[in-house]
């Protein structure tokens, strides 16, 4: 008897193992097909439209789960929050929350805060200025360049040397053209 209540609890812990994992595996293709992957490129742009500096990274995410950076200088610190999400009709927008501290001489430390909607669509590249598009006073902006692609899984290994934009980048920003 005992032998026989110890099979079905074993049968029973078994089903509830497979049951969890069938529901585990669900879950995980459900994120995937809803996973979309934020690209940004940050960078300081100078008055002459050089750029001084650069910083490109790519985030997976899914619709509603925000992605966040922060950039720190010697007297400005940037953080931002971009959130996707698709409307009813399909479409996508991005909620973009923006955090800044200066500090000057004159005025000390401001502190300033943004919230913007910025629709987008796939495969389109949209700019975000954290200090407003307008240059300042010492003739430079900062500007995070977006891009929305839907999520799609690749052998690592094989990306590297087939991937054509995985070659295409210098020094963290992209060539022109793209």
């Amino acid at each position: 008897m005992r032998q026989q209540n110890i099979s079905l609890a074993l049968l029973l812990l078994l089903t509830a193992a497979a049951s969890a994992q069938e529901n585990s595996n669900n879950i995980i293709s459900v994120l995937r097909d809803r996973a979309v992957v934020l690209e940004m490129v940050a960078r300081v742009v100078e008055k002459d439209q050089a750029s001084s500096w650069s910083s490109a990274s790519s985030k997976v995410t899914i619709p509603g789960r925000p992605v966040s950076i922060k950039l720190v200088g010697s007297n400005v610190v940037v953080a931002v929050q971009f959130t996707p999400y698709k409307r009813e009709d399909g479409r996508h927008v991005l909620v973009a929350q923006g955090q800044v501290w200066v500090s000057t001489k004159e005025d000390g430390m401001r502190y300033y805060t943004s919230m913007q909607t910025i629709p987008i669509e796939f495969g389109e590249n949209v700019y975000f200025f954290p200090l407003g598009q307008k240059k300042s006073d010492a003739g430079s902006r900062i500007e995070v360049q977006l891009k929305l692609s839907p999520y799609e899984e690749k052998d690592e290994q094989t990306s590297a040397r087939t991937d054509p934009e995985a070659s295409n980048t210098v020094g963290g920003e992209r060539k022109a053209g793209e």
